[in-house]
Formats: C-alpha cells, structure tokens, sequence
C-alpha cells in the first residue's frame, strides 16, 4: 500500500476539520447547494470531456493505483530477471516452467520464453500490454485532473448563484447570513475537492504512470535477452541503466559455471 497517499488524504482532511471546529462546529459548513454544486456540476463537466464507458473505468483503476505499490523494487527486478536469465543459461527455456515469479507482467514474459515463442511475438504481445494499461491510467489520471479543474469553477458558479439569491433577498435581513454562507461553502467545498483530493491523486497517477512505464519496458527487454540466451551479467549491465544512479551499486559478478 503507499501510505504516503493514505496519510497526505488523512493530514488534509484533518487541518481542514480541526479548522472547523475550531469555528464553532461542522453543523454549519453542511450546504445542499454546495454539494450538489460541486459534485453535480463536476460530474456533468466530466461526462462532456470524456466518455461514459472511460469515466467508470478510469476513476476507479486511479483510485485502486493511486494507493497501491509495486511489491518489489526496480533493483530487486533487476536482479530477479539476471537470477532467471542464470536459470535459463543452465537449464534451457525449460528450466523456467518450474519458476515462480510473483510479478504478474514479468510472469507472463517468462511463460512465452518457457513455451518457446520468437522474439518478435514476445515483444509485440508485451509491448501492447503495456500500452494498453499505461494508456488506462493515464485516462484515469486525466479524469481526476479534469475534476480537479473543475471543481473550483463550479465554487465560484455556486457562490454566483449564492449571491444573487442574496441580493434578490435585501428586503429581509434575516436571510442575508444564510445566503453569504451558502455562497461561501459552495467555493470552499471546490477549493477542498480539488486541492486536497483530485489533483494530488492525479498528479501521483502520473508518477505511477511513468514508474510503470520504466518497470514494464525494463521486463521487456529482459524478457527478450533472456530469449536470445544473454549471459547473467550482460542482462544485469543492460537493465541497470534503468535505475536511478544512486541505486544502481557494484554489479554481482557472472557465477562461474559448475
């Protein structure tokens, strides 16, 4: 789980609550106008930017990403795929039907090296998974990004409206405090929605969506040298290029063979 996300929602949620309270309670920055507003207004902005059919698979794949951690590291594939190369080099493509491999998209590469697929195969069917997801998550990245856009031009629509029914009250006093406020929420409830949740998620999808990008091209193109019968250490030189240099260390040197 990335707890980072976790906590950055809870320390958000917690300021603006403890602000609240602070004022008096949270009975009264409850606004049906506001709700309906923001989310309504939002939602219906969406639907005319993005597809129906994109809208209910986008916003739950960012949500499920957006908390989510690739079990293992970059370093730790790295070396994972140099140990299955090794296994291969000594025991032939064969030797990997017997490997368990706990990454998904690095099992799936391994299977078509097992059961003795070209190259050219391998890639093309890799290559298209990996853009077919990448381009899921970067439509949910979109998706909240558009909310987030929108979220506080609907506040301001909102407080619009606010004031007008305000002023079109004047003749009785008692009405001018709970139309301020209305008006008020209706751009702090846009402000909240998209500071605090919409466009953090949005932008973290994006850093998953690079993240992911580097990881699967990295399983690719081990996958592919595993194939073509690279040494150990030629497969462990080739995929550290991919690591940031301060995690990239002295490389193992090649086993002797027995």
């Amino acid at each position: 789980m990335d707890i980072a996300t976790g906590l950055g929602l809870l320390a958000g949620a917690t300021v603006v609550i403890t602000l609240m309270l602070m004022g008096g309670g949270l009975g009264m920055f409850v606004s049906d106008h506001a709700i309906i507003i923001i989310f309504g207004g939002s939602f219906a902005a969406t639907l005319i930017r993005f597809p129906l059919s994109s809208i209910f698979h986008g916003l739950p794949l960012g949500m499920k990403f957006v908390f989510t951690m690739r079990r293992i590291s970059q370093r730790e594939l790295v070396d994972e795929i140099a140990g299955l190369a090794e296994i291969a080099r000594k025991q032939g493509p064969i030797g990997l039907e017997k490997v368990e491999v706990e990454d998904a998209y690095l099992a799936k590469g391994i299977r078509f090296v097992a059961d003795g697929y070209d190259a050219e195969f391998i890639r093309d069917n890799l290559e298209r998974d990996r853009d077919n997801f990448l381009s899921h998550l970067d439509e949910g990245q979109k998706i909240y990004r558009a909310v987030g856009d929108c979220a506080p031009a609907f506040g301001m629509i909102g407080t619009l409206i606010g004031m007008v029914q305000m002023f079109a009250n004047m003749t009785d006093p008692s009405k001018l405090g709970p139309f301020m406020a209305t008006a008020l929420l209706a751009t702090l409830y846009g402000a909240v929605v998209a500071n605090i949740i919409c466009l953090p998620i949005a932008d973290k999808l994006h850093l998953k969506l690079a993240d992911e990008e580097i990881n699967r091209t990295l399983i690719i193109d081990g996958v592919l040298m595993i194939r073509e019968s690279k040494s150990p250490t030629l497969v462990r030189e080739m995929l550290i290029a991919y690591l940031p240099e301060k995690h990239r260390g002295e490389p193992e040197p090649e086993p002797v063979p027995a």
